[in-house]
């Protein structure tokens, strides 16, 4: 409502509201759906949206990992042109018009990032811009743009058939109707569900038969990993809130390793702009190789710290402010996972420090043959 407003308000003669379906946070898969089951109530969400701004185009920016879905839902806006619910004169409403048009992603998870998305519906590499100004005020082609995604628009089209009040029946008093949540991972029953907010995190595992869980990951990796202690929290924004992802870890998991992934696919899909992002997801990723190589020290932890804060405050773009948050999730709620950090190498060297592995080509240069240990490289010195 507040984006609408401000869209709206804005100056500017042309404006456009842009549907985000690069749904790229793993573990989501809520939007591919509610794309196959309910197009109409994404494109009439849309052109609700667009009558409300203002807009006389609209844009549904698809993932390119759902490019098999584009034909389908073509298909959809061509009967809805038909039935006069796009176009010229809607529903024979003289001037009042609205359109809609597919573009496609390319695979970029930073896209999902409302200024990088508007980037690459421009044309240009889906950079995420410095804001101000917001796309309420200068966005697609500079033009005032609202960019809401497929849930809310989907949720728009129910307020206005049943009314706000039935929409607010559901939920708590900060975090009012429902939400779909993705669920998956070591549970027998995954699938989405639409659950009221609210509903404590002990329940949706009773539901998808995860009961024996011994971690969830809630909102994808940019979220957190929370353990047993946190089952009774509440899905909602001002506890426990999540963009819809809900990953399950049952007995015998390596959270570790968990982490280890999370950390491959931020290095792997940072767009490498900003220093902050573009260093700190491989030396965080580095990080973890060591502890789980049993390489770590005691400093080290605060050097997580460190790096994980500076991130979030110095990244340019959600990407990277959300990164670490593998990390540092696990640090806060699963400390017994950096036991090894806690340990000091007897001989007072850093564990991470491999004497013998460091020399090996200079040693094979000189054509020496000793094991590079300590007194070795001591009996060297006095010869």
């Amino acid at each position: 409502g507040m984006k609408w407003e401000f869209t709206r308000a804005a100056d500017g003669e042309q404006k456009t509201i842009i549907c985000n379906a690069d749904e790229g946070e793993p573990g989501t898969f809520k939007d591919r759906i509610l794309l196959t089951e309910y197009p109409d109530r994404v494109f009439a969400g849309m052109t609700i949206a667009g009558y409300a701004i203002g807009a006389e185009e609209g844009i549904l920016y698809l993932r390119a990992e759902y490019a098999y879905l584009k034909a389908f839902l073509e298909h959809v806006l061509e009967v809805r042109r038909k039935d006069g619910l796009l176009g010229q004169d809607l529903l024979g409403h003289e001037g009042v018009k609205f359109d809609v048009r597919i573009q496609m992603g390319a695979g970029a998870y930073v896209c999902g990032e409302e200024t990088a998305l508007i980037s690459s519906c421009e044309g240009t590499r889906g950079d995420p811009k410095n804001r101000p100004p917001f796309p309420a005020q200068h966005g697609y082609l500079g033009r005032p743009t609202s960019v809401n995604n497929v849930e809310t628009l989907c949720c728009v089209t129910k307020i206005m058939e049943e009314g706000p009040a039935a929409f607010t029946e559901y939920g708590t008093k900060q975090s009012s109707g429902t939400k779909l949540l993705s669920i998956s991972g070591d549970c027998r029953r995954p699938g989405v569900y639409e659950l009221p907010f609210g509903v404590t995190l002990r329940e949706v595992l009773s539901l998808c038969d995860a009961e024996d869980a011994i971690a969830v990951q809630v909102g994808g990796p940019s979220g957190q990993m929370v353990g047993p202690d946190a089952y009774d929290r509440e899905i909602c924004f001002d506890d426990l809130a999540t963009g819809g992802s809900m990953m399950t870890f049952g007995p015998g998991r390596d959270l570790l390793e968990v982490v280890h992934g999370f950390l491959e696919f931020f290095e792997d899909e940072s767009c490498g702009y900003c220093t902050p992002c573009r260093v700190g997801t491989v030396l965080l990723k580095e990080a973890v190789e060591r502890v789980r190589g049993d390489l770590c020290e005691p400093l080290d932890l605060d050097r997580f710290q460190e790096m994980g804060k500076m991130m979030k405050a110095m990244s340019r773009c959600g990407l990277g402010q959300t990164a670490p948050n593998p990390v540092l999730s696990t640090l806060e709620n699963f400390p017994s996972l950096y036991g090894s950090c806690q340990n000091v190498d007897a001989d007072g060297y850093r564990r991470s420090f491999d004497l013998a592995a460091s020399v090996t080509e200079a040693s094979a240069i000189a054509g020496r043959t000793e094991p590079a240990t300590a007194d070795a490289q001591e009996k060297g010195g006095r010869q």
